[in-house]
C-alpha cells in the first residue's frame, strides 16, 4: 500500500422533487414554530388563508430553479400564473388559470394586512400582467419571464394588488 488516500468521485444528484418539497416544508414549519412569520388563523367566516398561504408557499419554494415557459402550469415549468395556479392546487386549493383570471377571482388585501400566501399583482395597463405568492418580508415567488427560472425575490415596486384566494 502507498499511504495515500484517493476519495471516490461521486457524480452530483439530481434534485427529487419531493424531497425538495419535504425540505422547503419542514423549513416552513421550523420558521413558523418559533414565530417569525405571521400567518393568520381561519377566520370565522370560513376563509383559511393561513393554511392554503404556508402550503402554496412551500410547494412554491419547491420549484424554485424550474424554468419559465409560457402557459406552461407545471410540473418542470411554469410561466407566473402557471406558478400560482400550481401551488394552490397542491395546498387543496383551485384558482383559474390566468392572472387577471386569479385577480377578479380573489379579495383585496391592503398591504400592511397582507399574509403569507396572499396573491401579488403588478398591473399592466387596464389589467394585470403578472402574479406572484407573498413569502413574506416583502419577497414573492414567482416565475418572472421568458429565459429566467422561478425564484424567490424581493417586490420592485410599490404598484402592486394584493388578494387572498376566494
Amino acid at each position: 500500500m502507498s499511504g495515500t488516500w484517493t476519495r471516490a468521485r461521486r457524480r452530483p444528484r439530481k434534485p427529487c422533487p419531493a424531497r425538495r418539497l419535504a425540505r422547503a416544508v419542514a423549513l416552513l414549519s421550523a420558521v413558523l414554530a418559533i414565530g417569525a412569520l405571521n400567518v393568520p388563523a381561519a377566520h370565522a367566516h370560513g376563509h383559511a388563508a393561513g393554511y392554503y398561504g404556508v402550503k402554496a408557499v412551500a410547494v412554491a419554494a419547491s420549484k424554485r430553479g424550474a424554468p419559465y415557459a409560457y402557459g406552461a402550469t407545471g410540473p418542470d415549468r411554469f410561466d407566473c400564473s402557471g406558478l400560482t395556479l400550481y401551488s394552490f392546487r397542491k395546498a387543496g386549493k383551485h384558482l383559474p388559470r390566468t392572472a387577471a383570471q386569479q385577480y377578479r377571482r380573489s379579495r383585496p388585501v391592503h398591504g400592511d394586512r397582507r399574509h403569507l400566501g396572499d396573491l401579488v399583482f403588478f398591473p399592466r395597463g387596464g389589467t394585470v400582467g403578472h402574479v406572484g405568492i407573498y413569502a413574506g418580508h416583502g419577497r414573492i415567488w414567482h416565475a418572472p419571464r421568458p429565459g429566467s427560472r422561478v425564484r424567490l425575490e424581493r417586490i420592485w415596486t410599490g404598484n402592486v394588488r394584493y388578494g387572498r384566494p376566494l
